[in-house]
């Protein structure tokens, strides 16, 4: 019988969908042992048949060592730590795990009992979360996330249903396509406002209903193309327990290398993801998607902010996004 297992999940959203192909080699692998999984967004993957047990376990430092205190209970023998900072190998010491395995990043490498050396040059996401399992003899064959969405008539989806309906959202003669225009990394990430309302534009001329998406936090700028384009808007309102039944309820999704763009498609709803300061080897969506990019001489530059004037994303022209779009749900017919 297989000892216990916890794992340690990354902090961000779009690094936990990327590790979900892991996840599910380990599943498979463990067999009738059990699996913890903590992390800030472990909740997303209940019902996915990942875990016996998920932790949240909060960003704030008092949240996380009650959640620290919960792991240690489970008293998992081996934990696999997929974060590369140095607080997830204290929490895996604390946890009790006799085995700690993780890439030697930095200053923790006397804290993992299995070093795993980090690649060179650096891999996608997905596949580098799939290397560190392999610690385990454990063959990840499927390198695409997918995630099961929410079912038909469950009540999130009845209420992603309402809130678009409240907002106008309503099929037509064309799709409903979400354009989420935040991230969480840093304003550098974000398609230029004005490609945003051309595209919105375009997109009501032919029918279709754009549905603006992002944080509450990102209510201010996105307030600016909702008047200018008279997009519907579900900003600050796509709570994170409710944003999978939005994603499946779209047809399609506009959106930079954010977190909601890899949730969307590992549940199966087209992307059109827009690439500037950061590289879509390592952190494209996987699924069905379509990347694009302008190509400049400073990307992939992995600024939070742009010092200049932000020509990789100012530069991606909404008529092209469209086109991408158009090809996406074709494929779909």
């Amino acid at each position: 019988m297989l000892e216990r297992l916890s794992v340690r999940l990354p902090n961000w959203l779009g690094d936990t969908v990327m590790a979900v192909p892991a996840l599910r080699a380990l599943r498979a692998a463990w067999g009738d042992g059990r699996i913890l999984l903590a992390g800030p967004w472990a909740p997303l993957l209940a019902g996915q048949g990942l875990a016996d047990v998920l932790v949240v376990y909060p960003r704030g430092w008092g949240g996380r060592l009650q959640a620290a205190d919960e792991v240690r209970k489970f008293g998992a023998g081996t934990a696999v730590l997929l974060p590369n900072s140095l607080e997830a190998a204290l929490a895996a010491v604390y946890w009790g795990s006799r085995r700690r395995i993780g890439y030697a990043w930095g200053g923790r490498s006397a804290l993992l009992s299995d070093r795993v050396p980090p690649p060179r040059p650096r891999l996608h996401q997905v596949d580098e979360y799939a290397s560190l399992v392999g610690r385990l003899d454990v063959p990840v064959t499927e390198r695409a996330p997918w995630l099961r969405p929410p079912h038909a008539d469950a009540p999130e989806r009845l209420r992603a249903r309402a809130l678009l309906e409240e907002v106008g959202a309503r099929r037509g003669r064309g799709p409903v396509v979400g354009v989420h225009l935040g991230a969480a990394f840093g304003s550098a990430k974000v398609w230029a406002p004005e490609r945003a309302v051309e595209f919105c534009r375009t997109l009501r001329d032919v029918g279709g209903s754009p549905v603006l998406l992002g944080a509450a936090g990102d209510a201010p700028f996105v307030e600016a193309v909702r008047a200018a384009s008279s997009a519907s808007s579900l900003v600050g309102r796509d709570s994170p327990e409710l944003l999978p039944a939005v994603l499946t309820e779209l047809d399609a999704l506009v959106a930079g290398d954010t977190g909601v763009a890899h949730l969307a498609a590992a549940l199966g709803t087209p992307v059109v993801a827009l690439f500037g300061p950061t590289d879509p080897a390592l952190s494209a969506p996987r699924g069905p998607v379509a990347l694009l990019s302008h190509p400049v001489p400073c990307a992939p530059c992995f600024y939070r902010t742009c010092p200049i004037d932000h020509p990789c994303m100012r530069l991606l022209a909404a008529e092209r996004v469209r086109e991408h779009l158009e090809t996406l749900l074709g494929a779909r017919r």
